[in-house]
């Protein structure tokens, strides 16, 4: 798990680069910062998206997932946390405040734990103890870290704690995922979290419309399951 402890201290200390700082960044470059990150997170996920080789298993996925994540409430339950943890930490007393908390915390622990660094470097860093590919998405965590801090707030820095949990937790079961899953299960899951990291791109950073991401979670598990068992309908 040393990659996921880097992880955790760089977002911990751009997140507080950025919580020191932030108020002498004028509020015009923090919203453009912002906007860049969202362009640059969108790009990103339809590169992923591109890594398919059958859309309609990302398709599949989204829609159970989906599904699955309003039956369940995950969106309702990552923003119950968010609240949970402004109410005990937070020191906000601004109007607006605590949905400032919660969309630090939601905008940063999604944007942290999708994409595949996040995944392959914990397999990585689980089986081999290599965590360079960690490290690397502990830099550009760390640097997203400033941004969002300084316009998102003290939030950003208790995403962490979910990414100690995420990574840390595919790190310690990284033996058994990779007994099971192969190359073209990771192929779509990586495309399904493409998916889901322009919706975060679309609702939070550029808030063009406004999408409940979280519910969309599950589908990083449903896709690889769907291409299991079309590989055993073809045996």
């Amino acid at each position: 798990m040393t990659g996921t402890i880097i992880n955790v201290a760089a977002i911990l200390i751009g997140g507080t680069i950025g919580l020191i700082f932030g108020s002498r960044i004028p509020e015009r470059y923090k919203t453009t910062v912002i906007a860049g990150m969202g362009l640059f997170t969108a790009a990103m996920g339809l590169q992923m998206f591109l890594k398919s080789g059958n859309p309609l298993i990302v398709l599949g996925a989204l829609i159970i997932g989906a599904l699955l994540g309003e039956w369940i409430g995950i969106e309702d339950w990552l923003q119950a946390l968010g609240e949970t943890l402004e109410k005990r930490f937070s020191q906000d007393t601004e109007t607006g405040a605590s949905s400032r908390f919660v969309r630090g915390f939601m905008v940063s622990s999604l944007l942290y734990c999708i994409g595949p660094l996040a995944i392959l470097g914990s397999i990585q860093d689980g089986l081999t103890g290599d965590y360079n590919l960690l490290a690397v998405k502990s830099t550009l965590d760390g640097f997203a870290s400033v941004a969002f801090a300084s316009t998102l707030g003290i939030g950003v820095l208790f995403s962490s704690v979910v990414i100690l949990i995420y990574q840390g937790g595919i790190s310690l079961l990284a033996g058994q995922l990779n007994a099971i899953v192969t190359d073209p299960m990771m192929a779509e899951m990586t495309a399904t979290g493409g998916v889901i990291l322009m919706g975060v791109a679309i609702s939070n950073l550029l808030e063009l419309k406004k999408i409940r991401v979280g519910n969309f979670l599950l589908a990083l598990a449903i896709a690889p399951l769907i291409v299991w068992v079309l590989e055993k309908l073809a045996n």
